[in-house]
């Protein structure tokens, strides 16, 4: 018995060493592993006192079914202020972001102000719908059906798209989502009082038959949130992400278990700081064509001030956002992400005291420096 019980232990120890040296030597392995090179690449796209203007602001980004990028900005004539002589301009890319079309005005009536664009585009036909604002009092809508190059003439939806209590609004900023259902999904910011900023909220707008009809969703909680962006979750869920409100200095957020007709109450994000600023939400990937979900947010991360623009990866539906990195680490401010059809990440944002609207484009190994690489589903 003595004997037999020595060499049960002799055959547990080596068989634990053989474990341990076979960790060890995977764990080698995969320190070993090259790790797939990162891609930043960054341009301005509109710049203080091109063609004239005096700065560009409120970014907003689109991806064709043909793959045309269109970059979407107010130009604002005379001043910063955020009413005035304000355009709307284009700028269009035919090669996945990396060379770009003479910036054009698509939206100018004189003196008014026309911002807050929202695109979304129609998957089903290719409708790019350009939902916009006229001195934020009238919401105006667009449509292109050749990639952005030509556009219709505007028509005024504001009774299906304001509720007639609000005194202000504006769509987005930023771009809309379409739903699985075939939802087009417009989300929006609204002023319940005459005095701009004094309470605001969140909601959006939606149509269900690819445009020809628009109608209203209900408000989320007022004076929580203001301007906002949704991204679908697997389970048809939407998740809204919002500019915080009250000095509350965190990203709130909210569901819609209706495709955007009622909302949860509004909660904060703790993990999310911001300064109370715009920000962007997109879906990267999904584990129907990939062997991850993944969902990424643009804002800046600073609470005390409008700087570090920040991206960061979601792997759980939105619940946390583990990984994030500085995309610019100065003044930066608004910002709007899209996805290529090369699976690049683009992202829009202001920078440098407003100067400049600066297209940064990358990938997931440079976000999560190497740690995350995509991988399509076997099928």
């Amino acid at each position: 018995m003595h004997k037999s019980a020595s060499r049960g232990a002799t055959v547990l120890l080596l068989s634990c060493f053989l474990l341990l040296a076979c960790v060890a030597f995977a764990n080698q392995l995969e320190a070993a592993r090259p790790k797939l090179s990162g891609k930043l690449e960054q341009q301005p796209l509109f710049q203080s006192g091109d063609l004239g203007y005096h700065c560009y602001r409120i970014p907003s980004l689109a991806v064709t079914n043909r793959g045309t990028i269109l970059a979407m900005a107010e130009a604002r004539k005379s001043s910063r202020s955020d009413h005035g002589d304000i355009d709307l301009a284009l700028r269009r890319s035919f090669d996945g972001g990396r060379t770009w079309t003479d910036p054009r005005m698509i939206a100018d009536d004189g003196g008014h102000t026309m911002g807050n664009p929202c695109p979304v585009v129609d998957r089903t036909n290719g409708t790019i719908w350009l939902p916009f604002c006229r001195d934020n009092k009238r919401v105006l809508i667009t449509k292109s059906n050749d990639d952005g190059k030509t556009w219709s003439k505007p028509v005024d939806i504001t009774d299906v798209a304001m509720n007639p209590a609000w005194h202000w609004a504006g769509t987005g900023p930023g771009h809309g989502i379409q739903l699985r259902s075939g939802r087009l999904l417009i989300p929006c910011w609204a002023d319940a009082t005459p005095r701009l900023g004094e309470i605001q909220l969140s909601y959006c707008f939606y149509s269900d038959d690819h445009g020809a009809a628009w109608r209203l969703g209900s408000a989320l909680d007022a004076n929580a949130s203001d301007e906002c962006e949704v991204v679908e979750l697997p389970d048809d869920t939407l998740y809204m992400n919002m500019r915080s409100r009250q000095g509350k200095k965190q990203r709130a957020y909210a569901f819609s278990q209706d495709g955007g007709k009622t909302w949860s109450t509004v909660k904060y994000h703790p993990g999310l700081p911001e300064p109370s600023c715009q920000g962007s939400v997109v879906r990267f990937t999904d584990t129907r064509q990939f062997e991850k979900n993944r969902v990424l947010l643009s804002t800046p991360a600073n609470p005390k001030t409008r700087t570090r623009m920040t991206v960061r990866v979601s792997y759980d539906e939105c619940r946390s956002w583990p990984v994030s990195k500085v995309l610019h680490s100065g003044s930066a401010a608004y910002s709007d992400l899209a996805v290529t059809d090369q699976h690049d990440v683009l992202c829009l944002y202001e920078a440098d005291s407003y100067s400049k609207i600066v297209l940064a484009r990358f990938n997931i190994e440079w976000l999560t420096d190497g740690e995350d690489t995509l991988q399509r589903r076997q099928r």
